[in-house]
């Protein structure tokens, strides 16, 4: 599985422009990426994007992991089960079903609705991972801060808050990532002239893969990799706690 990466990050440093031949090493695909105008535009673009989707999944995940955990209503079961549905559904059919709905209500491709459809599968992730926090911890906290006359926004915010914190951000780091290399979904979404960086990527390879692109696959995967261990990490230590 991890060949296809190795052979991906050498040929990154041939000084061929050619990815079939070896011709020495070189770092000049690295430098010519961060003097492109193109690469550097579907960067922000994609972390714009990536930002965005996970700020605001955090505060509707977090919210949304927390009345599941702490209150009973009306079709509770129901609507966790529609709230995670994202984390099952293939990404192509999430793409055509947000097209279809921009579309039917006359909202303009752009940035933001990339954003929008983001948000989608970012708050599953989100709520999933700080679902999986609060599973371990003492409910008795929060009715200890109720008892000595905390307000229950106050017992949320100075109480359980705190301890969610790990799991709120390794749920973030985790969506980041997801948020940063998809291309699918974008594609679908995105309005005339807004490319993320995988989409920037695809139209590139169209003519063949070039040393450079290698080298933008590999400055992506090894930020995806650091990002996601260290949301991991976080996670493991804050349930340690």
């Amino acid at each position: 599985m991890y060949l296809p990466i190795l052979v991906l990050g050498f040929y990154s440093f041939n000084q061929s422009p050619y990815s079939a031949t070896w011709q020495g090493f070189t770092l000049d695909w690295y430098r010519k990426l961060f003097s492109d105008e193109r690469i550097l535009s579907a960067l922000k673009n994609s972390l714009i994007v990536a930002f965005c989707a996970v700020g605001i999944s955090a505060v509707l995940g977090t919210l949304m992991a927390v009345g599941l955990a702490r209150y009973q209503f009306v079709g509770k079961k129901l609507y966790r089960g529609i709230s995670y549905l994202p984390l099952i559904i293939p990404d192509i059919a999430i793409a055509v079903a947000t097209l279809v709905f921009l579309a039917a209500f006359a909202i303009p491709l752009s940035l933001w609705t990339i954003v929008a459809a983001h948000i989608v599968f970012c708050l599953a992730y989100v709520g999933l991972v700080v679902s999986s926090r609060l599973t371990n911890l003492d409910p008795h906290l929060e009715e200890a801060a109720l008892d000595l006359g905390a307000t229950p926004v106050q017992a949320f915010i100075k109480v359980l808050l705190p301890q969610l914190m790990p799991g709120i951000i390794a749920g973030c780091l985790l969506a980041f990532v997801l948020s940063l290399d998809d291309f699918l979904i974008a594609s679908f979404t995105a309005g005339s002239g807004y490319n993320t960086l995988p989409m920037e990527i695809f139209s590139r390879i169209r003519t063949g893969v070039k040393p450079d692109i290698n080298a933008l696959s590999v400055l992506l995967i090894s930020v995806s990799a650091i990002v996601a261990s260290i949301g991991e990490l976080i996670r493991v230590f804050g349930d340690k706690k």
